[in-house]
């Protein structure tokens, strides 16, 4: 439903314009906004107005229209004025007020279109039909984009993403839930996913320089008809939880670069409690201290190099090659060979997993 700042607005500008008074009144008789003090007419004559098959009444220097919704009575407009253009004012402002609410109305319905297709609560034929009388394009290239905020400043987070994105070109932004705003991209057919990593970061660092924000983004892949925006948006969901567990270090997350972090998300609990314990048994490498975790993450880092992993890491290469030999000691893997670290890196990345589960218990 429109505002009654939208309206007091719309009035405002038109009385600078036509220096005419105007006001707006609901069915109840109750003043939504008005350039003058409505003083000299009562809520009576606005409500017998209301029920009155006529669409306008004069009153003294009262001119009294209808605002129409689809036939149905909105608002009632005064136009208040003794000279010959006060009619013709009013009526001006009457067209102009169904035509902010017939736009504000769209804009709800779209919000609501939008909400049900990323949810999937919508029956194809339906999602056809309505995207034709919204006027929405079918066949365009779309991406949906999800941006997790701090939940007291979501309002803000929506009023940048506004200010980013139009729906002019396309772009639609929403929201499902208190944390997260989606917007859903309208793409080029040359857009590739290097185009939509710069529009990721793109909003990561709008938001923190101009709001302070620290936001995260994630994004799903590109699809070409909009039945298959709700997809790319679960994607979307799911990199951004997969980020979180695995790439923290990183603020966006793309659903088509998850690798096997998204293997491990889809394992069964029991699964990743019986390969930990194949691997470690009672030795779970979330209890090594902090020197041996950056020893080792560095060491993948440089693909299993010493001499560099020494050097970035300021140590000696025997210091290096001790601590590693004691890793593999402590756990019977010696992360030099290739088989060997490979194991240990799905298992620290399992071992993340299992205590992001366990965090969400809480």
């Amino acid at each position: 439903m429109i505002s009654s700042q939208i309206i007091k607005t719309s009035i405002e500008e038109l009385k600078a314009i036509s220096k005419i008074d105007m006001g707006v009144w609901d069915l109840e008789g109750k003043i939504v906004a008005a350039t003058f003090e409505p003083e000299d007419i009562t809520p009576v004559l606005i409500t017998g107005f209301v029920d009155s098959p006529a669409d306008s009444q004069v009153i003294g220097v009262h001119h009294l229209m209808k605002v129409l919704d689809e036939d149905e009575v909105l608002f009632i407009l005064d136009a208040k004025g003794a000279s010959e253009d006060t009619y013709m004012i009013g009526k001006i402002a009457v067209c102009q007020l169904q035509n902010l609410i017939i736009a504000y109305k769209e804009r709800y319905d779209r919000n609501n279109f939008f909400q049900n297709l990323l949810l999937d609560n919508m029956l194809l034929v339906d999602i056809y039909n309505r995207a034709k009388k919204l006027h929405i394009e079918v066949a365009v290239p779309r991406a949906v984009f999800l941006i997790e905020t701090d939940k007291e400043k979501d309002s803000t987070a929506m009023e940048l993403l506004n200010g980013m994105f139009t729906s002019q070109v396309g772009d639609y932004i929403t929201s499902v839930d208190e944390s997260n705003v989606i917007l859903i991209k309208a793409l080029a057919p040359e857009d590739s996913y290097e185009r939509m990593d710069q529009i990721a970061h793109t909003i990561v660092d709008m938001m923190n320089m101009e709001a302070m924000l620290n936001v995260r983004v994630a994004y799903g892949t590109i699809v070409g008809e909009l039945k298959d925006v709700s997809k790319s948006y679960k994607e979307a969901k799911m990199a951004l939880d997969v980020g979180k567990i695995f790439y923290a270090e990183k603020k966006v997350t793309a659903y088509n670069t998850l690798g096997i972090g998204r293997l491990i998300y889809q394992l069964p609990i029991n699964l990743c409690k019986i390969f930990i314990e194949e691997i470690f048994g009672d030795n779970v490498p979330s209890e090594l201290d902090d020197e041996t975790l950056t020893t080792i993450n560095k060491f993948f880092e440089n693909n299993l190099n010493v001499s560099e992993t020494s050097r970035q890491l300021f140590v000696h290469r025997n210091t290096l090659v001790y601590r590693i030999e004691k890793l593999e000691k402590s756990t019977g893997l010696d992360i030099r060979t290739f088989d060997d670290a490979l194991t240990f890196k799905i298992a620290l990345m399992v071992v993340n997993y299992m205590k992001y589960l366990d965090s969400l218990d809480y």
